[in-house]
C-alpha cells in the first residue's frame, strides 16, 4: 500500500509511505471524525491512500496569516 500526503492549498506531495502493512490505525487516522475522514482521506481503486494535509509551509503560512485560509473571491 502507497500513502501519499499531498497539501490541498500548494498541491505539492510532500511525503509518500510505500509500505505492504500500514493501516490507518498506523497511520493515526483512527483518530478523525467521519467529516474529518471524508475530507482529508481518498482511496484509490488499486488501494493506495491519498491524504489531503498542509505541508509544512502552507501550515505555516495560515498560522501567520489566518485570512488566507478564506479568501475573497
Amino acid at each position: 500500500m502507497t500513502i501519499k500526503y499531498i497539501c490541498p492549498h500548494c498541491r505539492s506531495q510532500f511525503a509518500m509511505l510505500d509500505h505492504p502493512f500500514a493501516t490507518e490505525a498506523s497511520l493515526g487516522f483512527y483518530s478523525l471524525t467521519p467529516e474529518e475522514r471524508t475530507h482529508i482521506i481518498s482511496y484509490e481503486t488499486n488501494g493506495d491512500i491519498t491524504a489531503r494535509i498542509a505541508c509544512e509551509y502552507c501550515s505555516e503560512a495560515l498560522n501567520r496569516h489566518p485570512e488566507l485560509a478564506h479568501p475573497l473571491q
